[in-house]
């Protein structure tokens, strides 16, 4: 402002202030709701249950060594697929059993190869309160009959046939860091709460594997 500048009025300058005072407050307090929201993770879904999923891990040597204890509070009762026939459904169907569940394609190698263990697990542990879910992933409009020829040619009578031809479960659950490749399996409670986790193969027809089924159900 030059020396012959009119000074501007008391008045209009304190306004001015409080105008810029405002806005500042504002967007300071918009600035703290963003980044609340941002920080803030999504509920979980069911509790925690840590010492669950450490009795899992302790009981998870030998041919299990690679299962790892979880019970972060993290949920699968929505995870959508289909039976054989095409029927749709939901974890939320098996509410009440502790699930086995192992996903799978006809075309990986490993998972072929585990089939007959998982096959004799659930012979010895399937029951009202446990079952061996197995989740097929091959995709396309024959997926369905492939895994199930697969099924038949291997005898696997104590699996039976659930499939996600579309793929969608299995892209979630590696966007959520749960699984990575083929095979993977979750160990999870009567609610659908995740319990434990495995990335590949493992040896289930074992002592191991019974060790960990008996760790499961005594959850």
């Amino acid at each position: 402002m030059s020396e012959n500048s009119p000074a501007a009025p008391a008045h209009r300058n304190g306004r001015r202030l409080a105008v810029i005072a405002l806005a500042g407050a504002g967007l300071a307090i918009a600035a703290a709701v963003w980044a609340g929201n941002a920080g803030t993770p999504a509920a979980a879904e069911c509790p925690v249950q840590a010492e669950a999923a450490s009795r899992i891990d302790m009981a998870a040597v030998g041919e299990l060594a690679a299962l790892g204890g979880t019970g972060e509070g993290r949920g699968h009762a929505q995870m959508a697929f289909e039976d054989e026939n095409g029927n749709a459904l939901t974890l939320a169907d098996f509410k009440g059993r502790k699930l086995l569940i192992n996903f799978w394609a006809s075309w990986c190698v490993p998972c072929r190869e585990e089939m007959p263990a998982l096959d004799a697990l659930a012979d010895r542990h399937n029951s009202d309160d446990f079952l061996v879910l197995p989740i097929n992933l091959d995709i396309g409009a024959d997926g369905l009959d492939k895994a199930r020829a697969f099924l038949e040619e291997g005898g696997f009578t104590h699996l039976p046939l659930y499939a996600d031809p579309s793929f969608a479960v299995f892209d979630r659950l590696k966007t959520q860091a749960v699984a990575v490749g083929l095979p993977a399996t979750i160990l999870v409670d009567e609610d659908g709460c995740e319990l434990a986790v495995l990335q590949g193969p493992a040896e289930w027809d074992s002592p191991d594997g019974d060790r960990v089924i008996e760790a499961l159900l005594g959850a």
